[in-house]
């Protein structure tokens, strides 16, 4: 079958990571999260460790002000969030060249910018769902991960809107939207696929 590329988005802590990883297992086809960032790198000439911190995870504050030196400083200057945004969606739109599976970094919007043919989802839970999960996988408690996953999930929100103009999580965005929570993981991952062979077959 010839599946469209599957992008997943997804809020802190709901899993995005684990259901790609099981999804290409039950599609054989590869999924690509951390890959990204080692290609944009080769790409920008920025560490894999610059591109994991400010990726995916800009404040609105943080890009107003790239952008203002970008604006006053001396000609050859350039934004470094913007730069990376670049790196990452160059990086994106290489891999889409055959099936696969993209985690994050608005490739939902790049790809449907480029015309290329996607099947976008969107993974959510509640907050004390996602606690939790972070917690044992984490092996912390308390309110210290508890405001970790407010801040991620605020520069993710920022982060889609600088560089989509729309919202995360906004359901017009997405061909599905599940709760990882209520739904479980396995059975995220037989919608998806099935959804998937279904629309490849026809």
């Amino acid at each position: 079958m010839s599946y469209p590329v599957i992008t997943i988005s997804r809020e802190f802590g709901a899993g995005g990571r684990s259901i790609a990883r099981r999804l290409s297992e039950e599609l054989g086809i590869p999924y690509y999260d951390k890959d990204i960032v080692a290609r944009a790198a080769e790409k920008s000439g920025y560490t894999k460790e610059e591109i994991e911190r400010e990726g995916e995870d800009i404040s609105r504050a943080s890009h107003m002000l790239g952008g203002f030196l970008s604006f006053g400083a001396a000609a050859g200057y350039n934004n470094q969030y913007d730069e990376i945004f670049r790196a990452q969606a160059k990086a994106i739109l290489e891999f889409a060249q055959s099936p696969c599976i993209l985690v994050g970094r608005c490739a939902d919007s790049i790809l449907r910018e480029a015309g290329i043919d996607c099947f976008n989802v969107f993974l959510y839970a509640d907050l004390e769902h996602r606690v939790h999960r972070i917690e044992e996988r984490d092996h912390e408690q308390g309110a210290k991960v508890r405001k970790m996953v407010d801040k991620r999930d605020q520069q993710r929100k920022e982060y889609y809107k600088v560089y989509t103009g729309s919202e995360l999580g906004d359901y017009h965005n997405y061909d599905i939207s599940l709760d990882t929570g209520v739904i479980g993981y396995d059975q995220c991952v037989e919608i998806i696929a099935g959804i998937v062979r279904r629309r490849a077959q026809q």
